[in-house]
């Protein structure tokens, strides 16, 4: 059981984010981007229009046409936003595409933002809560495991996403991911 970190957030209307926009780069207009896809560099494989999301009065769609690596983050370039000035106005922009066009997964493989809002549940039966985000760590990553309204109580978990040890199952038809985690742990 697998997963890849491509969007960060539960599709919403059909789409995905996978980045958005930072502050501007540069007298050209570029402008910083921090990807949500894993490896970050993924992102140029959705190179072209975007669909957008943000702050009212945004474009409705963007096309981006050059992504760079920048040290240790990235770059780009918005067609029509060729001055620091005009590349502002994108600032905390996200960038959303068509879920259908994320690569098919195997059978074992899941996007992030299928494991969240799913239901958790131990193998005492007990509904721990659901799953709000993952983090991602440098040994593996975590599901942070909200509260519910039909959950044993009103705590939050965190618990490593470690298929067959901490994690037996992902029923994604059923909603539920079944878990190796005690109510106390």
């Amino acid at each position: 059981m697998k997963r890849r970190q491509v969007p960060a957030q539960k599709p919403e209307n059909g789409r995905i984010t996978l980045g958005r926009i930072g502050a501007p780069h540069g007298i050209h207009g570029w402008v910083k981007l921090h990807s949500f896809t894993q490896p970050m560099l993924n992102i140029r494989e959705y190179r072209g229009e975007f669909h957008c999301a943000g702050p009212r009065g945004c474009p409705a769609s963007v096309e981006v046409d050059e992504i760079r690596p920048h040290g240790r983050t990235l770059i780009a370039h918005v067609r029509g936003y060729d001055t620091p000035e005009r590349s502002r106005e994108l600032t905390g922009l996200e960038l959303q595409v068509d879920a259908e066009r994320l690569p098919e997964l195997a059978e074992d493989e899941y996007y992030w933002a299928q494991l969240q809002g799913l239901q958790v549940i131990n193998r005492q039966g007990e509904c721990l809560g659901q799953v709000s985000h993952l983090l991602e760590t440098g040994a593996n990553d975590v599901l942070v495991v909200a509260p519910a309204e039909d959950s044993i109580d009103d705590q939050e978990r965190l618990i490593p996403w470690l298929p067959g040890t901490m994690v037996d199952r992902v029923d994604q038809d059923a909603g539920r991911i079944e878990v190796d985690w005690e109510r106390d742990w």
